[in-house]
């Protein structure tokens, strides 16, 4: 962070995250008391209180992604561990739920952690590490130490996946992965864990995931076959696999599982978006439901209901009597590409994904609209200057106009870009009709011009200087001239009368965005040279250079509406908010754990909006410059 002395600037306020770590294995706990639950998106763990919809508490200290979550069956910790590079060491890090503060940082594990669990009395924490570790570390809490720890498998067995405590035991905890399901016990005095392996027979299974009923008796272990082994604890023998009959195995595996206080039920989460409930003793199918997404996580709300997380990042309650799913919330599970507000509105917001556009509301988090098109993804999306109207460019080259409250196709224009719409501008009306002119631009480096009227679309010209993929278009507000930026490493001003070109800006970069400054006698640019530039918009002169990130390229850029603060996002996963004038950094936002796409001032100035490859959403409170 150039230019930047340590007193100068302050957190920026992280208001609201709409996203789910749906990757994450039994990555959505319940606290005991019924009111919170706890997930991770990326690097941040998220509290959220059911009372309050709308409120949040954030846990930061990870470095990179989170791999797993554990919550403690008192309720007074939380544990998360993380996903790191080849070669590095990978943090697990217990929380304080009560205060939301970092109590202890463990650092054993190499890459990544795979899997963590409470001891029933929380004295100690168990921990497993993933493929490149493949060791098992029992932590003291109090002291915040390690104890010992173990190879997890045999060199004749294979990665081990899953670890889970016993409910009455803070000696003993179980591991099952590829042909391995073992018991261990711990020996705090000599420090040490005695492991014995459980006796399947010939039954050879890759156990994703473990669950222990109350009494400590049996063992409910889901395989990637898609069936589940019911072995007991005592004798550490194989007793029963279900469903019963071979047709009814589940689809994609079973990857999650959780036990029902009442009934004997046990509950599945599948690969397939099955949801199920098996009757013991013979683990017969009772009731299931489908879902969206894989089962990653299920976690009882009560005694009758439960919450089930899927990898597409949808949360279902479902209700055990009839399991009928309702849908609580859902985000992008993909890279989000662009985010936009209407003109004069920030009550709501529009995305674009791999996968979708969404439409938000920025007050709520609520997904008021979705619109996908299948098999193709959408690049870039703006409002019509009225609202009237939400248009979207396409990886098919097409560019697609739907009714931001119904979602239904106005109009398509074909073959706009050869290899896909990358960039897009909305003018203002230009007659009494309401007739309009988009400009678009593609990976084929072309800008081009189109008249929309309410019968037709047509091309108007095409600029055909840039050499790269066109990467931003801004229109000035006198519908004259517009900029665009390229990967080439130019942008060019446009005359949007006479379609020739006005002036051209060349830097050692590729563009990423850019922007007018309020006034439009300005320019902002951004790329993969870390810096963000100033340049006159008559001439096309550099005025200055700022160093805005020391490590990575600057991805997004906007500018609020007096010109005072402009705000980036990068590659580095930082937001940024600068003064204008001073070139200064006044506030830095810490929360993405991947590249952020782009950043959206709203238009009321008092929240900026931040998108990244991880589908995640982040809304910060604008910090107010005297």
């Amino acid at each position: 962070m150039a230019n930047v002395a340590p007193a100068d600037f302050r957190p920026l306020k992280l208001d609201n995250i709409i996203g789910f770590g749906g990757a994450v294995p039994q990555g959505l706990l319940k606290h005991p008391n019924n009111i919170h639950t706890i997930y991770s998106l990326g690097s941040t763990v998220v509290i959220n209180d059911t009372r309050k919809p709308r409120f949040q508490e954030f846990m930061q200290g990870h470095t990179n992604i989170i791999s797993c979550l554990a919550l403690s069956k008192c309720g007074k910790f939380v544990a998360s561990g993380q996903v790191t590079h080849m070669g590095f060491q990978a943090d697990i890090i217990i929380w304080s739920f009560e205060t939301r503060t970092l109590l202890h940082r463990f650092t054993l594990h190499k890459v990544k952690v795979q899997s963590l669990a409470f001891s029933p009395n929380s004295l100690y924490l168990a921990s497993l590490g993933g493929e490149d570790d493949n060791s098992v570390i029992v932590w003291d809490l109090t002291k915040g130490a390690a104890i010992c720890g173990s190879p997890a498998s045999k060199d004749s067995s294979g990665v081990t996946l899953s670890l889970e405590y016993l409910n009455t035991d803070d000696s003993t905890f179980v591991t099952g992965g590829h042909s391995t399901l073992r018991v261990w016990t711990l020996d705090v005095e000599k420090r040490k864990v005695r492991v014995q392996d459980c006796q399947t027979g010939q039954i050879k299974r890759i156990v994703g995931c473990i669950v222990v009923d109350a009494a400590d008796e049996f063992m409910y272990c889901g395989s990637t076959t898609g069936d589940l082994l019911m072995v007991n604890l005592r004798t550490r023998l194989f007793k029963l696999s279900g469903p019963p009959k071979e047709k009814d195995l589940f689809s994609q595996g079973i990857i999650s599982v959780a036990l029902s206080k009442k009934d004997d039920i046990v509950i599945v989460g599948c690969g397939d978006g099955t949801v199920a409930a098996l009757k013991l003793p013979k683990l017969n199918i009772v009731r299931s439901a489908k879902v969206s997404g894989s089962v990653t996580s299920i976690t009882f709300t009560d005694d009758d209901h439960f919450h089930a997380g899927t990898a597409y990042s949808n949360i279902y309650r479902v209700a055990v009597a009839d399991f009928a799913p309702v849908l609580m919330s859902t985000c992008h599970y993909a890279p989000v590409n662009d985010i936009c507000f209407p003109e004069d509105s920030s009550e709501v917001f529009a995305t674009a994904s791999d996968t979708d556009i969404r439409v938000w509301n920025a007050s709520t988090s609520a997904e008021l609209l979705r619109i996908a098109v299948p098999n193709l993804e959408c690049k870039c999306i703006m409002f019509k200057k009225d609202g009237s109207s939400l248009i979207s460019g396409w990886n098919d080259g097409k560019i697609r106009a739907f009714g931001p409250q119904s979602g239904r196709l106005q109009y398509v224009i074909n073959d706009v870009h050869k290899r896909g719409v990358t960039a897009l501008a909305v003018a203002e009306p230009f007659n009494q009709r309401g007739d309009f002119r988009i400009v678009s631009g593609g990976e084929d480096g072309q800008v081009r011009v189109w008249k929309i009227t309410k019968q037709v679309q047509v091309l108007e010209d095409a600029m055909k200087e840039h050499k790269g993929t066109v990467t931003c278009i801004k229109i000035r507000r006198n519908n004259l001239e517009c900029v665009s930026s390229s990967s080439d490493g130019s942008c060019i001003i446009w005359d949007l009368t006479r379609y020739v070109r006005n002036q051209v800006l060349f830097a050692p970069s590729f563009f990423k965005a850019v922007c007018y400054y309020p006034d439009e006698s300005q320019l902002l640019t951004s790329g993969t040279d870390r810096k963000v530039a100033y340049w006159e918009a008559f001439d096309g002169s550099l005025i200055r250079e700022l160093e805005a990130s020391q490590s990575d390229a600057i991805n997004g850029l906007d500018i609020t509406a007096d010109g005072r603060l402009f705000v980036i996002g990068g590659s580095d996963k930082l937001v940024k908010v600068y003064q204008y004038e001073e070139g200064d950094v006044v506030s830095v936002g810490i929360g993405h754990s991947t590249d952020i796409m782009k950043v959206k001032i709203s238009p009321d100035q008092r929240h900026v909006v931040s998108v990244s490859a991880e589908g995640a959403i982040f809304s910060w409170s604008l910090p107010a410059i005297k």
